[in-house]
């Protein structure tokens, strides 16, 4: 999974806040602020399809622009990546994950603690 350029991000962001599919134009006036040409809006397009980050379908005349996946899952897998440098080691795994769970917010590890939880409960429930 490549990590996002930041207009690259700018793009996503735009995709994964719509209800569905757009066109380039609607990507392009929700990026307004920045001024970027219509042809720049569709290059960046054309790559996020290229790195499979965006589906493209026609519609009539015009393309329509989604992603293929959510935020959420785009940010889970970047974590997993991350996690994937510390080796195969459980224990240097286990060590990585120690030092995030330290760092992170009370809040933040209810969170985790609660689809730590959830996580074990359908493994548990599903055969395998």
């Amino acid at each position: 999974m490549l990590r996002l350029g930041e207009l690259e991000r700018a793009v996503m962001d735009v995709l994964w806040s719509a209800s569905g599919p757009v066109t380039a134009r609607v990507v392009s006036d929700a990026l307004s602020d920045r001024e970027l040409a219509l042809t720049t809006v569709l290059t960046v397009l054309s790559r996020l399809e290229a790195k499979g980050y965006v589906a493209r379908t026609r519609d009539g005349r015009a393309h329509h622009y989604a992603a293929t996946a959510t935020r959420e899952e785009h940010v889970a897998g970047l974590m997993h990546e991350v996690l994937d440098t510390a080796g195969e080691s459980a224990d240097n795994r286990s060590a990585v994950l120690v030092r995030f769970v330290g760092q992170v917010s009370r809040e933040e590890a209810e969170a985790l603690q609660t689809a730590l939880a959830e996580a074990l409960d359908r493994r548990e429930a599903s055969p395998e």
